[in-house]
């Protein structure tokens, strides 16, 4: 947990369904994680604006062991917008931007890093500046912590018209297969939370992980695939980065969606 304040998330009289989640009346149960563990620092610069804006803007998924309480995203947001949740979103370049792109949209960043959460942040603070010569961006919130405890514990059924998984780590091994985020339990659960007529888009660059989704994607029995981006509830245009450009030159990326069905 953050050494920071906490900020106060107004709670929500929806129970939150734990049936596809790792929970047994009190005691919650230690799953096998899709991150690896590190050390993250940030600059003094990137402190300050976290000191100043997270309360505000970022939330933790746990307190100690303990998972937050259902969010009340209406209050969060200061208003009733179609709910987008980026699972892993780094550093937060595509984050911004396509928030950027979509103001009629609210956008939850799930990030484990303090880093990276840290970066968008201070994005997102330089958006407000007079010279940014752009509109502040508004529609961004942060989750530091585990993208399947937020879907377990913080948001209800139904309650999303999109979630994205832009290149989770592929676990290459096959001895940690068993760590790869987008395994049948975790998408089931986002099937659930997913609203009808609400997107599953995942992209990766690595093939065996990519015909991993796939299979799993198309498993599910409430999500259909979608071959066009047409007439979807959020942009399928995913902005390419500057690191992406270069870490994957002559690299294809694969870009799967799925719709959930009524």
């Amino acid at each position: 947990m953050s050494d920071h304040g906490q900020m106060h998330v107004p709670g929500s009289d929806v129970t939150p369904d734990v049936t596809s989640g790792p929970v047994d009346g009190a005691h919650f149960h230690r799953r096998v994680t899709s991150f690896r563990a590190r050390r993250s620092t940030i600059s003094d610069g990137q402190r300050a604006t976290w000191d100043r804006l997270w309360p505000l803007l970022g939330t933790e998924a746990r307190h100690g062991d303990t998972p937050a309480a259902p969010l009340d995203t209406d209050a969060w947001f200061v208003r009733h917008a179609p709910l987008i949740l980026e699972i892993g979103c780094g550093t937060g370049t595509s984050t911004l931007a396509m928030a950027q792109a979509e103001p009629d949209l609210d956008v939850i960043a799930v990030e484990v890093y303090r880093r990276g959460l840290a970066q968008l942040l201070s994005a997102i603070d330089r958006t407000s500046q007079p010279e940014s010569g752009s509109a502040p961006v508004t529609n961004i919130r942060m989750i530091r912590g585990d993208g399947v405890d937020v879907l377990t514990y913080l948001l209800a059924p139904a309650s999303l018209a999109g979630v994205r998984v832009f290149f989770p780590d592929p676990w290459p091994k096959a001895r940690h297969h068993k760590r790869r985020l987008l395994q049948p339990d975790t998408v089931a659960l986002i099937a659930d939370r997913l609203r009808p007529g609400g997107v599953l888009h995942a992209a990766t660059d690595h093939l065996g992980y990519a015909e991993h989704i796939a299979q799993v994607g198309d498993a599910e029995p409430r999500l259909r695939r979608v071959t066009t981006a047409d007439r979807l509830p959020m942009s399928a245009d995913r902005p390419v980065t500057k690191y992406e450009r270069k870490a994957l030159a002559g690299t294809e990326v694969a870009e799967l969606l799925w719709e959930r069905t009524p």
